[in-house]
């Protein structure tokens, strides 16, 4: 059973680097992890993947070593913890309102004495039962060493319970989504609105009083400094997409130089 490299890297008070993939691309896997990067943030909240690709793309991600921190589409209980049979690292659950709500994940995702999550020793999680031969009390431990749940904070409720979410055993980090949080922080009114900086300030202070990592997706690399000196260690960098249409955009102009 694999190690997570999120987690060593978290627990050594260092940042994790990780990139963003929502499509089909095994080779995108591949480079990232010859890249350096620790993990691959893998979209199914706003992207469509069939079962079966998700399955596919696990085993790429343990070939070349490097953890899959999965956003899902569901908050269902055997689905949930069947990503993680199927050998994803963590869990990156979108719109997390409240701690109700994050000690319910926690009871969905972590095997006890944190949660309740199922037990199933033949999965691609234990290598098919092959590293635990004769109990499965080892994929238990593992389970709640190296696997992880992070929630994401994106509604003004979310933030002003991010302390007290921050504070529930199990929840491993804490990631601010800045769009969603922008989109319904300008509908209040401007002497309750925070600003991104003043959530990462927020998140940040939660994060570190209760031994939890935080991060927030960045829109430049200049505000991924700013998140490092707040002390963020969930870095997220390196979107499949946009890094296709810089690609492009490059290839063509060169083809335009050369072709004038």
């Amino acid at each position: 059973m694999r190690r997570s490299k999120i987690l060593e890297r978290v627990r050594a008070g260092q940042a994790a680097r990780i990139a963003m993939l929502g499509h089909y691309i095994p080779a995108f896997i591949a480079h990232a992890a010859d890249a350096g990067f620790d993990g691959i943030w893998l979209d199914l909240e706003h992207r469509p993947f069939d079962p079966r690709e998700v399955q596919a793309l696990m085993a790429y991600f343990h070939l070349y070593d490097i953890d899959c921190l999965l956003r899902p589409a569901t908050r269902e209980k055997a689905q949930l913890y069947r990503y993680l049979e199927d050998g994803a690292t963590g869990l990156m659950i979108p719109h997390v309102t409240d701690v109700e709500t994050a000690r319910d994940l926690v009871q969905k995702v972590k095997f006890p004495p944190l949660g309740d999550r199922g037990i199933e020793g033949r999965s691609f999680e234990s290598n098919f039962g092959l590293d635990i031969p004769a109990s499965r009390e080892p994929l238990a431990a593992h389970g709640l060493r190296e696997t992880f749940l992070a929630v994401q904070i994106e509604t003004p409720g979310a933030l002003a319970q991010a302390e007290a979410i921050a504070a529930v055993p199990g929840v491993d980090a804490l990631y601010i989504g800045p769009a969603d949080l922008r989109l319904r922080m300008n509908l209040l009114p401007p002497a309750e609105q925070v600003s991104l900086r003043g959530a990462m300030e927020q998140v940040a202070a939660a994060s570190a009083k209760h031994g939890k990592a935080w991060g927030s997706l960045a829109g430049a690399a200049s505000e991924l400094r700013e998140q490092r000196e707040l002390g963020a260690q969930i870095m997220v960098w390196g979107l499949e997409t946009r890094l296709l249409q810089d690609g492009l955009k490059a290839a063509a102009a060169d083809l335009k130089a050369a072709l004038e």
